[in-house]
């Protein structure tokens, strides 16, 4: 801010006084992994939801590696079951991307856009009563979550770790990590060097390949 005031509106300023402030270290990355049975429990637990929504949400953050917010904004045309894509004009990073979706993915697509309740009065797929203006909005999944959560016995899960899982599970399947970033939409390659130590075992196989046992 002080440096575009100096340089672009030539406020009477001679330096910076900020500039030789050290950013704070960032804070280390949530490291929180889902068990294969957490997910049985997990997924059994939201699909026993009155409203299937809580289920599907789930699922698409596990299998697509989307954000809650890309996810809740979701309208019917931004969804391709012929080319097994997803549209995502609406990002954190501001950047538009094409999502590849697998079969288990486009299955449960397939199922929130064939939904029985469709209503003419919205496009979003994940949509909520209406307000008290008549207006209805992105369906909000939180409380939902967090009740089936505590009757599940899962502690310590945040519905954002399970976009970390499915980035993660990107990272073991071999992917590179050009594959993973268009997949995951992080525009920079060093949020990705979080995941690096899920490569170790498989550069370790690879060595013993060069070197022999």
């Amino acid at each position: 801010m002080f440096t575009i005031a100096i340089k672009e509106w030539r406020v009477g300023l001679f330096y910076n006084p900020v500039a030789n402030i050290r950013k704070p270290a960032p804070t280390t990355g949530r490291d929180r992994r889902l068990s294969a049975d957490e997910e049985k429990i997990l997924l059994k637990a939201c699909d026993s939801h009155s409203n299937p929504m809580l289920g599907w949400n789930a699922r698409i953050a596990l299998y697509t590696g989307m954000r809650a917010g890309e996810i809740k904004s979701l309208t019917r045309r931004q969804v391709n079951l012929q080319k097994r894509t997803v549209y995502l004009s609406e990002t954190k990073n501001g950047s538009a991307r094409t999502l590849p979706l697998t079969k288990k993915a486009e299955n449960i697509f397939r199922l929130a856009l064939n939904n029985p309740v469709r209503l003419i009065d919205t496009d979003l797929i994940f949509y909520g009563e209406p307000g008290r203006d008549g207006v209805r909005r992105p369906y909000e999944f939180r409380p939902a979550w967090y009740r089936t959560l505590k009757q599940a016995g899962i502690k310590g899960l945040r519905f954002h770790d399970l976009r970390h899982e499915a980035v993660s599970r990107l990272v073991e399947a071999g992917l590179g990590d050009q594959e993973v970033a268009a997949i995951s939409g992080h525009k920079s390659m060093q949020m990705l060097k979080r995941y690096t130590h899920l490569r170790a075992k498989d550069l370790a196989e690879r060595l013993d390949q060069v070197f022999g046992q």
